[in-house]
């Protein structure tokens, strides 16, 4: 078998070459599971980065690992110890912590000429540049933050619960880290440099008093020792655990941050900022923001740079050096030490921007910004279109003219794009965070046509979601750019008419094989935006049968164009007598021998649940958002019509059961606010998975919360309310709908009640 090309690797540099053979007969006899032939099918390649113990990629009748190994030749003293690695990596990997799977450790040196241990291949995502150049701001930010929560668990671990008790010195880690790194740097100096002996002195006469503070120190803790799961802002594995010892944590948190204050090259970007990162962490570990000594952490953290950059170097000159530009690392040293004494010197590192406005959860600049021209565009254009374009669908209500768009909506599209207020919901394209859109999405949900002037209404957002995160290269152009364009829009057609479809494994819609093509079978109904007359495309999911198969492997998700001979528009389906004209309906499509190429699949054959988990996270926090500025709309009706009319001789607000619906209704927007809010930011920090209890809980808050608002402000209007006369009827019957389109409220309280049953075992095994 050919060996897969492994990104990062090249063929193994010369000074690192072993004995392949000896290496494939050892791993034939001790490493289980291994395959066994055909013998010489052990293909190696060496990863080119790595500045210490040289690193392989290893393949094999489809089985994948990796190998680290001490390099060959002279070594720095207490240096390059790859059993240690081997053996917290074991320990770690035992707890639950994202570290590959050790799986053997060799200390025989006769079999490739050194020590060297074997661990589980990650497949993921390494970002080599710590600016992150090739994410937007929001996913960035998002990476960073589940970074630093991954480095605040680790430092919460009890040592004697990893077994690792013993695994360092003890107290003194501070002192022993600049008198390690002083002789580090003396043995391998090739010339003097003064500001490493300044650094050096000053350190030494600064240590921190609490220098007796001992959890586990990965010791090299920055962004390019992490793989990140392909799609999603989440850690799976922490690589690189040469220099772990125990210790005092604040070490590894300064370290994992001073490229705010990198000497040159490095753009520091502001989001996240320092502050953001530093509150994570406290946050995470239940410690206080107020971090006495930062200064001198990170001195350490560039004088420990520093060394490293002179021992590179030093490998350099003798051979041995693992990565191919470590020749260029001698010109790095000057410049670190030099910026360890500038921090040194500073007491304060509020470099970045604060979040002054005392909100609860911090908004950035552009999303500050894009919130504010929101709002003045809704108030100077989007408002006064209102009164048009419900003339507009009351002339056309009975006719085929319903289903397309009004004038003054395309000309608001338009002039929203030309101001840059498009796609917004997207953080790859908006470079907006989730946190940022919520703000946004609920000033458009003021107005139920809103969201489609800036290309932020569902079910597109959803199916951008998917064909962004899921999509291949040439699905993206065809179907995914002529929708963040606006050029068409599309459907997504999930529920069937025949089945219970809160159990979404009840699909029986079918997407067979034949050939190269799929063919598609079954009723789909609720396909919001068919009936529009722009929609080119339908995401369908359906069943392509494997018996074998758990029941959540057995759907698939496939693009379907809806010109393809047998697609049928059956009816629009009416939602308590209204029919939702705007966003084109919700249509009854049958699939009927409907055939498309292989290419449209989605992911892969059975892979539509994982899809489907992806895209109910924002997408499906979407309309929460919006909903709270319906709830918003709902009680200024409310306010309005209570300060306008009087009953018994007196205002309706003065009536203490209306000011008592006023207030109850202030607070459950509020209340449903927050949680919204809280969603978004974990989605932001942590990733769809880790937000599923909030994502759940929020489904079912936000609906009932603006149903309650809608509900008094119907009751205060009387008549009125329910007539077309106001939007309160036609806003329930909508907001009513979410309790059952987003899965209905049992499905996710079930879920909130497994999650919460989990996070309180969790508690009570921590408390043993």
């Amino acid at each position: 078998m050919e060996m897969a090309v492994e990104p990062g690797t090249s063929d193994v540099r010369r000074q690192h070459r072993f004995d392949q053979g000896s290496l494939e007969r050892y791993l034939c006899r001790c490493l289980p599971g291994f395959p066994q032939q055909p013998a010489g099918a052990l293909s190696v390649r060496q990863y080119s980065s790595g500045q210490s113990n040289p690193t392989f990629y290893l393949q094999k009748g489809g089985q994948a690992y990796v190998l680290r190994k001490k390099p060959h030749g002279p070594l720095l003293p207490k240096a390059h110890k790859v059993d240690r690695e081997y053996h917290v990596q074991k320990a770690l990997f035992s707890a639950g912590f994202p570290v590959p799977k050790p799986l053997l450790y060799c200390s025989d040196v006769s079999v490739i000429g050194t020590e060297f241990y074997v661990m589980q291949h990650v497949k993921g995502r390494i970002f080599r540049d710590a600016s992150l150049p090739e994410v937007g701001p929001a996913e960035r930010s998002a990476l960073y933050l589940a970074m630093i929560e991954t480095l605040a668990q680790m430092h919460s671990f009890d040592l004697r619960s990893l077994g690792l008790q013993g695994y360092g010195r003890g107290p003194g880690y501070c002192r022993r880290q600049v008198s390690t790194w002083k002789r580090q740097y003396d043995a391998a100096a090739h010339t003097d440099i003064p500001a490493m002996n300044e650094l050096a002195e000053w350190l030494a006469n600064n240590v921190p008093l609490d220098d007796d503070e001992e959890a586990l120190i990965h010791g090299d803790f920055r962004i390019d020792n992490i793989i990140f799961h392909p799609t999603e802002a989440r850690v799976l594995a922490v690589l690189d655990w040469e220099l772990s010892t125990t210790g005092h944590p604040l070490a590894d948190l300064a370290y994992a941050t001073q490229f705010y204050f990198w000497p040159t090259s490095l753009n520091v970007f502001e989001n996240p900022s320092f502050e953001e990162l530093i509150s994570v962490y406290c946050r995470c570990r239940g410690i206080s923001t107020t971090i006495p000594n930062l200064n001198f952490f990170l001195a350490l953290s560039y004088f420990k740079l520093a060394g490293i950059s002179q021992g590179v170097y030093a490998r350099y000159l003798i051979g041995n050096a693992s990565a191919e530009n470590s020749h260029e690392f001698a010109k790095m040293v000057k410049p670190l030490a030099e910026k360890g004494l500038e921090l040194s010197k500073r007491l304060s590192f509020s470099n970045m921007q604060h979040n002054t406005s005392g909100e609860l959860f911090y908004q950035s600049r552009k999303g500050q910004e894009m919130l504010l021209k929101v709002k003045q565009f809704m108030k100077q254009h989007v408002y006064p279109a209102e009164k048009e374009i419900a003339e507009y669908y009351a002339k056309h209500g009975n006719t085929e003219e319903r289903w397309k768009k009004p004038p003054v909506l395309e000309r608001l599209k338009e002039m929203a794009k030309a101001e840059g207020l498009w796609n917004l919901f997207l953080p790859a394209v908006s470079g907006l965070s989730q946190l940022d859109y919520a703000l946004i999405a609920e000033e458009t949900g003021k107005r139920f046509f809103a969201p489609e002037v800036f290309n932020c209404q569902a079910p597109d957002t959803g199916n951008m979601e998917v064909l962004h995160m899921y999509g291949t290269e040439e699905q993206k152009k065809e179907w995914l750019e002529p929708l963040l364009e606006g050029k068409i829009s599309s459907c997504f057609c999930m529920t069937e008419p025949d089945v219970a479809s809160s159990d979404a494994t009840n699909m029986q819609c079918s997407i067979e094989r034949d050939g190269n093509s799929y063919v598609i079978n079954g009723k789909k109904w609720w396909s919001s935006g068919a009936g529009n007359p722009n929609c080119k495309v339908a995401i369908v999911m359906g069943k392509t049968r494997n018996s074998s198969a758990s029941r959540y492997r057995q759907h698939s998700m496939i693009i379907v164009p809806m010109d393809t001979p047998g697609v049928k528009l059956i009816r629009p389906l009416s939602v308590f007598g209204y029919i939702d004209e705007i966003h084109g309906g919700h249509f009854e499509v049958h699939f009927n021998d409907v055939r498309v190429p292989v290419s449209n699949i989605i992911l892969g054959e059975g892979r539509g649940f994982e899809i489907a988990q992806g895209r109910l996270g924002p997408g499906r926090i979407h309309h929460c958002m919006r909903s709270i500025g319906a709830a918003e709309t709902a009680l200024e009706i409310l306010c309005q019509r209570a300060a306008q009319r009087e009953t018994f001789g007196k205002k309706l607000y003065h009536h203490e059961v209306v000011a008592h619906w006023i207030a109850e209704c202030r607070l459950s927007i509020e209340q449903a606010r927050l949680l919204t809010l809280k969603t978004a930011s974990k989605i932001d920090t942590l990733g769809n998975r880790k937000a599923r209890k909030e994502i759940a809980m929020t489904k079912v808050v936000v609906p009932r919360a603006v149903l309650k608002v809608i509900d008094c402000a119907i009751q205060v209007c009387g008549g009125a309310g329910v007539s077309q006369d106001f939007p309160l009827a036609s806003m329930f019957a909508y907001i009513r709908t979410l309790r059952v389109a987003d899965g209905p409220d049992e499905v996710h309280l079930s879920t909130i009640a497994r999650w919460e049953l989990l996070d309180q075992s969790k508690k009570l095994t921590a408390k043993m």
